[in-house]
């Protein structure tokens, strides 16, 4: 382990930080989807299976409860108390409050909890111009049909709202959807008793029909239809006084100061409003930015992947990769504890059609036998360089100071080559614009669900991928399973740098920066193991993404650069950075919506995209597939990678992020190696039983 990697663990804290945060969206979504009547609903008042009780059923609009039973009150004569429901609205609102302004009237304003926490300056206006401020709850949910629980919280945070914004609690409350007293029936009536109990005056309205000059309560909305009424009223004759509630009955003001805790928690929820408004659209545009990103992101790999297959497909005789290259090669095995697996790389080696090859195996430290299974091998193209551990970097630039070719290819401890693969690897040397050449990654142990995942994103994400980065000229990574380089190139940018944790992106960029063409050879196919347990993915992935993250960072001047280390900057970088780094970071943010769409919005609706989506996705990997000769029925798994395999993957990038963020150097993680790599150990066996045999690339001798 390289000591400039190991210098502290990365913190525990941030994922702390990450639960909180996605504790924080689910709750404001919730609570945002409680105030729309999505989560809990309570929209439609119930049909009144009974009237209320015959001594409330007075005509009197205000009603008060006691253990002796319901009193009612009303207007004196030639009163009338004008009332506004719901609201403030930012368009009415302000109109009714000039229009009594213009007549010296007052009024009562029963306006919505959330309504008040959107336009807190309207409600103090409300005040300050003399007017009565009542509750009409907080979301205007019928609370004859509401649950208890969301009754009370619904009367309660109303209350909060308003001690926030104008430090007071109120006393009055209009039960939304109901009228006069005698629309109080059913199961409103219980919910009337209920809210009295905690010390509201229930206040409805009188009949249309009653005269004003005979005293009314009456009930407008905050609407053009609200005002005009309101203004008709204002200009009866009839009137003498136009009042609020509480000074029409002769009582003092309906609202009293609240306790400096309620004012706090107002101003808290205040906030939390205010961000439960913004969450929601925030939350939708951020599903569609990834939706499309997502898509485009796949248009452009299938896009490019054709064009990258025509123009193989379209190589003239006498071009540069048609003279062929026989020269000798320098094969680098970097190992440190890989015994399980070193002996069937090297085997597969061994078994090369290019047989002009130096093997290099060094043992970088290894505790376990490594050193001895390479050297109980009695080929002399093998050659063992024993060393302390000092990281892979190291030990490949060890093996570069004991190479003794032009050509070098660089191979992990788990890999297992196919027999044709160096050779076609070193063809495009050939061009000797190109420094550096990608191979065909595959996985080897894919018979578990965990493997036939990885196998998926290896064909789709990896190697699609680098068709469409060497159309672009961009291909930031060659992968260590399987990579060729020039010598020459990789001494004029001083070797394999250990500044990353992805040393072979890090080299890649270097090169791409020195002006050297990097390209992929889709024949030149190696067999890799992957991890076996989610464990070890994680592992594997977040050193992955940090030393991604690095690299980037180290060559981010490229973008301004020319030639090709600029283009490679702007497109290679941009890509990098939009797809693996943003892409991922909207995502748990657009799971924890699409959950909340299934759960109380229109799940069919949310199911129907999701599998839109998912269509898509499918074509787009049986064409990666079919592309690299893959069988098909390996599709079955990818529906399923969706609900774990990805969620894991965003975290690591999120995990990775908010260390790089800390400014953590990140330790070297080491996987447990089975020696599973070997296709031949893995494939099932062909109809004829004639044994197993690897499966082949497409293109590839059989």
């Amino acid at each position: 382990m390289s000591p400039r990697h190991a210098l502290r663990r990365p913190p525990r804290g941030h994922w702390v930080l990450l639960s909180l945060i996605l504790t924080v969206v689910a709750v404001t979504l919730l609570f945002e989807g409680w105030t729309t009547h999505e989560v809990d609903p309570a929209r439609t008042k119930r049909p009144c299976a009974e009237s209320i009780p015959r001594g409330a059923d007075t005509g009197r609009p205000v009603l008060r409860f006691t253990g002796a039973g319901t009193e009612t009150a009303a207007m004196p004569p030639r009163t009338v108390a004008l009332t506004f429901d719901g609201g403030p609205d930012p368009v009415w609102t302000p109109r009714l409050l000039d229009l009594l302004a213009v007549h010296g009237a007052k009024a009562t304003f029963f306006v919505h909890g959330k309504q008040a926490a959107r336009h807190p300056g309207l409600v103090r206006r409300i005040r300050d111009e003399g007017h009565e401020i009542g509750s009409y709850t907080y979301t205007g949910g019928d609370l004859g049909a509401a649950s208890r629980p969301r009754a009370r919280m619904e009367l309660g945070l109303t209350q909060t709202v308003l001690a926030g914004v104008i430090g007071a609690h109120t006393r009055l409350l209009r039960l939304p959807h109901t009228t006069t007293a005698d629309t109080l029936c059913g199961a409103e009536w219980p919910a009337a008793r209920r809210a009295a109990g905690q010390g509201y005056l229930i206040v409805a309205s009188d009949r249309q029909d009653r005269k004003p000059a005979d005293g009314v309560v009456r009930q407008y909305s905050h609407t053009g239809l609200g005002f005009r009424e309101a203004r008709s009223v204002l200009r009866d004759p009839g009137v003498e006084r136009f009042t609020t509630v509480s000074a029409g009955l002769g009582q003092p003001g309906a609202t009293g100061r609240a306790p400096l805790t309620e004012r706090l928690k107002g101003m808290g929820l205040l906030h939390a409003q205010e961000l439960g408004r913004a969450l929601p659209r925030a939350m939708a545009w951020a599903l569609v930015v990834a939706g499309v990103l997502g898509l485009l992101r796949l248009a452009m790999l299938v896009r490019f992947a054709r064009i990258h297959a025509r123009r193989r497909g379209a190589r003239r005789p006498g071009g540069p990769r048609a003279s062929g290259v026989t020269g000798p090669v320098t094969v680098l095995v970097p190992a440190h504890n890989e015994e399980a697996g070193i002996v069937a790389t090297l085997h597969s080696l061994l078994g090369s059609t290019h047989r002009d090859l130096q093997i290099i195996v060094i043992d970088d430290g290894s505790t376990d036998g490594t050193a001895a299974a390479v050297a109980r091998l009695t080929d002399p193209r093998v050659t063992l360089v024993r060393q302390p551990n000092t990281g892979k970097p190291g030990a490949l630039n060890t093996g570069l100071v004991a190479a003794r070719h032009a050509l070098v290819v660089m191979v992990d401890a788990d890999t297992v080559l196919e027999p044709d693969a160096i050779h076609h690897l070193v063809q495009p040397m050939a061009d000797p614009s190109v420094g550096a050449v990608s191979g065909n990654t595959k996985v080897g142990n894919r018979r578990h669900l965990l493997g036939k995942w990885q196998h998926v994103e290896y064909v789709l994400g990896f190697n699609l991928d680098r068709r469409m980065f060497e159309v672009l000229e961009c291909m930031p990574t060659v992968p260590g399973a399987i990579g060729a380089f020039r010598r020459e190139a990789l001494l004029g940018v001083g070797g394999v740098s250990d500044d990353t944790l992805a040393e072979d992106t890090d080299l890649t960029m270097a090169l791409w920066r020195a002006g050297w063409r990097v390209v992929y050879e889709e024949s030149a196919v190696a067999w890799t193991e992957v991890p076996d347990t989610l464990g070890q993915l994680w592992r594997q992935r977040y050193r992955w993404c940090y030393g991604t993250l690095q690299s980037m960072w180290k060559h981010r001047h490229a973008v301004r650069e020319t030639g090709r280390a600029g283009r490679f900057g702007r497109r290679g970088l941009g890509y990098l950075a939009l797809f693996q780094v943003a892409l991922p970071l909207f995502a748990p943010v657009v799971d924890v919506f699409a959950l909340y769409a299934v759960c109380f919005r229109d799940p069919v609706e949310a199911v129907a995209v999701w599998l839109g989506f998912l269509g898509v996705q499918l074509a787009t990997a049986g064409y990666a597939l079919w592309l690299d000769g893959e069988r098909l029925r390996v599709l079955w798994s990818l529906p399923l990678q969706l609900f774990v395999y990805r969620q894991l993957l965003y975290l690591v990038v999120l995990h990775s992020v908010m260390t790089a963020l800390l400014g953590t150097r990140l330790t070297w993680h080491g996987m447990h190696r089975t020696g599973t790599a070997d296709p031949y150990q893995l494939v099932e066996p062909p109809a004829d039983d004639r044994g197993p045999r690897p499966h082949r690339s497409k293109g590839a001798p059989r």
